[in-house]
């Protein structure tokens, strides 16, 4: 398996790309006219615009005068005096460690109404963004004082800051690989395979998931999220489901369903007994606020012996941002039909939904028609995750300048075409494959434009290295 790690090489990337922006921003002559960054799941950063009712809400509690004049609908008057009154001196600049409470009452309401489950507001905590809330649980099962260590299982290919926490808590990482051949579908005879592997060498504590998949835009059957659950029990682990990208779904077969309801379904002893946390954001989906740092974890089955030391890690952490929170709410209760702004909220987001699933279609038609390129369906999230199968020429090419194959095409894509992507080895995969990640989230003029240059650029550097 490649590092998980953020490589100095790709902080080399990251930098480039900035300077190579600020050359075309001073009128440097280049192949391209700009840079197209795809490199983060950041739909904003990418092109797409904010919701006009989010940013209304937003904008009147952040400067309330706004209220007095003619320019919002009386929905968004009513929602930013509703929301300003939760907040302590009815401000957004007001403190709130915990969460504004009434916010985690709408959140509560959200999960009961997805899931058919009655949510409890007691069991939801509000943190800047759900991989800060990932790590506060960690933080209560890993410690570098342990003996043996702990170990928590992740997918490969997987979200990068996860691992990152685990080891940075002292805790030992177990690394299970989804099956590419089969949509990256996540195995439970896998599952198994990384907990033999490290027998005697640590203590397996929790099991991690991301449904729907990044990098690889799976989205988990009910079998699959089945086997998984009673691979957790029998092995008595843990379960963090990483479930932020739950409103992205554009395979018309395929269908998301939270942890949470399959284990109600299965019934009890297990909807009693499994202990699970479930993390969702206000940064992903169609919403894509990811610079007001809005997420929450919903703990479920939590020993009640645990939940003082719960309380007391979330006091301790960062105080999440008012700002965020609102997002939150508004993700979580959006206008409704009779609302003022209902008409313009669906248009909005009917037109993302179709540009998305029009996006997804774009990019698995234009790497299908490109040689040395495979790339499972995205059925979810935010990324395409195609395998390149490079030729040996370029792997030398890529060894002699100390990069991983992968990074290497995707420096020189940068360099070539303006376009920046991420590395496969950045993610975790299998040795000796190589892969690139890029966020479909984006305007469709700028997947085209992205697609031109991406097929133009491979089909060069096949024929430069065959």
């Amino acid at each position: 398996m490649s590092a998980h790690v953020r490589t100095d090489h790709l902080a080399n990337l990251m930098e480039r790309a900035a300077r190579i922006k600020e050359t075309l921003q001073q009128g440097a002559k280049t192949p391209f006219k700009d840079v197209i960054d795809v490199s983060w799941g950041d739909p904003h950063r990418a092109g797409m615009k904010p919701l006009t009712f989010v940013r209304q809400v937003l904008a009147a509690c952040l400067y309330p005068q706004l209220l007095d004049g003619d320019n919002f609908p009386v929905d968004v008057k009513r929602r930013a005096q509703k929301l300003l009154r939760c907040c302590d001196g009815a401000s957004v600049g007001s403190y709130n460690i915990a969460g504004i409470s009434e916010i985690v009452e709408c959140i509560a309401e959200f999960i009961s109404q997805r899931d058919g489950v009655p949510a409890d507001p007691e069991n939801i905590w509000i943190h800047p963004g759900s991989q800060m809330s990932l790590r506060t649980i960690l933080t209560l099962l890993v410690s570098s004082e342990a003996s043996p260590k702990r170990g928590v299982l992740v997918p490969v290919p997987g979200h990068s800051t996860t691992p990152l926490s685990v080891t940075a808590l002292g805790g030992t990482l177990v690394p299970y690989f989804l099956d590419e051949e089969r949509g990256w579908e996540l195995r439970a005879d896998e599952l198994r395979r990384a907990l033999a592997s490290v027998q005697g060498a640590c203590r397996p504590i929790a099991l991690y998931v991301i449904n729907p998949g990044n990098p690889t835009g799976h989205i988990q059957s009910r079998k699959s999220m089945e086997e998984v659950i009673r691979f957790v029990a029998e092995n008595k682990l843990f379960l963090l489901a990483d479930e932020v990208y739950q409103g992205s779904v554009y395979d018309s077969n395929s269908e998301f369903v939270s942890y949470k309801k399959l284990l109600h379904e299965l019934g009890p002893p297990l909807a009693h007994t499994l202990e699970l946390a479930s993390f969702h954001s206000a940064s992903k989906g169609l919403l894509g606020e990811c610079g007001l740092r809005g997420g929450y974890v919903e703990l479920v089955n939590m020993d009640p012996a645990v939940m003082p030391y719960v309380e007391r890690r979330f006091h301790m952490a960062t105080c999440p941002p008012v700002t965020g929170q609102i997002a939150l709410e508004l993700m979580a209760k959006p206008p409704q039909p009779g609302d003022p702004s209902y008409p313009l909220y669906m248009q909005e987001t009917e037109h993302m939904r179709s540009t998305l699933v029009d996006n997804v279609k774009r990019v698995q038609q234009a790497l299908k028609r490109l040689p040395a390129v495979s790339c499972q369906p995205v059925q979810g999230g935010a990324f395409a995750f195609p395998r390149l199968h490079l030729p040996l020429k370029a792997i030398h090419k890529a060894k002699e300048a100390g990069m991983q194959a992968d990074m290497f095409y995707c420096t020189r894509l940068l360099e070539d075409t303006g376009v920046f992507v991420s590395p496969g080895c950045e993610y975790g995969q299998k040795e000796g494959t190589y892969h690139i990640r890029f966020c479909i989230m984006t305007p469709a003029d700028t997947m085209e434009k992205l697609l031109r240059r991406l097929s133009a650029f491979h089909l060069q550097f096949m024929k430069d290295f065959s």
